[in-house]
């Protein structure tokens, strides 16, 4: 199949940059190995005939020109997680590569200007930042708030973004993107698991999370009877608890995850004074994320005030669901009945920069499955047989929104 061929050959030239050693990369904003990558999209986009050129922030446009007026742009992020896959970002800007490729060799020029976006960040694994790169395309960025951000080895956000040639974007303007459509892998199991061989996403969820700090006593192991202990992992264990019933309870596709935990002094015989966690609830809408939410909260002071603890909750995240555009979605799931594809209407569990471009211009995802659910991670695979069906609605819907 001819298109496969596509896709191996550009994710060969892509994942060369960042690769580690028994596969997947690590690719982070504004490294050596993602600034090489970029250059080389550059080339290969100019090898196409697109006008290919960098932004102030380093964006990467690749524009075809259109014999009239109005955009259509495709593509999603070139950054990677610490040991990530090959697939999350890179795909959506093979994807584009290809259909872009495809449509110019069937079609020739189109009516309306086709772009292809290779953005600079989404995932903030290196700089504790996410969305840079979408959010400088729509002027939504606020350059202050990194200004003073650092990565793990302690190298400051500017000093390495003026060190790869790109320096702030001076004001709010957005660049004309017209719409939108990332192609991405899912991520998950559920299309997998429905044996469906296209999702079209119709909203990305909301997200909820906090840190949280429990303080009790800190005590002897042996001689502190259990019921005059103040143990703040008892309070933490009460909470999981509850929290994770309430969710599944309330609804199927409610998320709740304790993913970082801290005891101290978090060792064998001290009953632990102090316990800090974080917690982070999705749902794609907002009414039942709140309720979710209010009632996590309230129970978690209440569990506290029984146990004799005290307690701090911190929402440092409240992102809101973001619905995908209805037209586009429409586009999309009458392109993929005509192409004969099995899909499935669903919503992202996950964030993606389709959110960023979904709040300024009309939007839409098309998920390709996952292999087992995994991402995240070196061993993430889509069967080329399932980035081509990707590739393949891509290209149509780009032709109907483009020729």
């Amino acid at each position: 199949m001819e298109i496969i061929e596509q896709i191996k050959h550009y994710e060969k030239i892509l994942s060369a940059y960042g690769a580690l050693e028994g596969g997947g990369l690590t690719r982070l904003l504004y490294t050596d190995e993602w600034l090489e990558c970029q250059k080389r999209l550059k080339e290969e986009m100019e090898k196409l005939g697109m006008k290919a050129a960098f932004d102030e922030v380093g964006n990467l446009f690749g524009l075809i020109e259109g014999s009239e007026e109005g955009v259509v742009s495709t593509g999603s992020h070139i950054d990677t997680v610490v040991r990530g896959g090959n697939l999350d970002g890179q795909f959506g800007i093979v994807g584009g590569l290809v259909a872009i490729k495809n449509l110019l060799e069937k079609y020739g020029r189109p009516k309306k200007s086709l772009q292809l976006i290779s953005l600079a960040e989404e995932e903030g694994s290196r700089f504790p930042t996410v969305f840079w790169g979408s959010k400088n395309v729509l002027g939504l960025q606020d350059n202050e708030a990194v200004k003073d951000i650092k990565d793990s080895e302690g190298l400051n956000f500017v000093n390495e973004m003026h060190r790869c040639g790109f320096d702030f974007k001076k004001d709010s303007k957005a660049r004309e993107v017209g719409s939108f459509v990332e192609l991405h892998i899912e991520q998950g199991n559920l299309l997998e698991k429905l044996n469906k061989e296209i999702g079209v996403i119709n909203a990305i969820t909301g997200q909820k999370r906090y840190r949280v700090k429990l303080r009790g006593q800190a005590n002897h192991a042996g001689t502190t009877r259990m019921e005059y202990r103040k143990d703040a992992a008892y309070g933490y264990a009460l909470i999981v608890k509850a929290a994770i019933e309430k969710a599944i309870e309330m609804d199927p596709i409610l998320v709740c995850t304790f993913g970082s935990v801290e005891l101290i002094p978090n060792t064998v015989n001290v009953v632990p004074g102090e316990c800090n966690f974080s917690i982070d609830c999705r749902h794609p809408q907002g009414q039942v994320l709140d309720e979710f939410a209010s009632w996590l909260e309230e129970t978690m002071v209440q569990i506290a005030e029984e146990k004799g603890l005290e307690i701090e909750i911190d929402k440092w995240m409240d992102e809101r669901p973001v619905p995908m555009d209805e037209k586009m979605i429409a586009l999309l799931e009458n392109t993929a009945k005509d192409l004969g594809l099995n899909y499935e209407l669903m919503h992202s569990g996950a964030g993606h920069d389709s959110q960023i471009f979904a709040e300024k211009v009309p939007t839409a995802m098309i998920f390709v499955p996952s292999i087992g659910g995994i991402s995240h991670n070196i061993n993430e695979a889509t069967a080329y047989e399932d980035q081509a069906r990707g590739c393949l609605l891509l290209e149509n819907a780009l032709y109907k929104l483009s020729y």
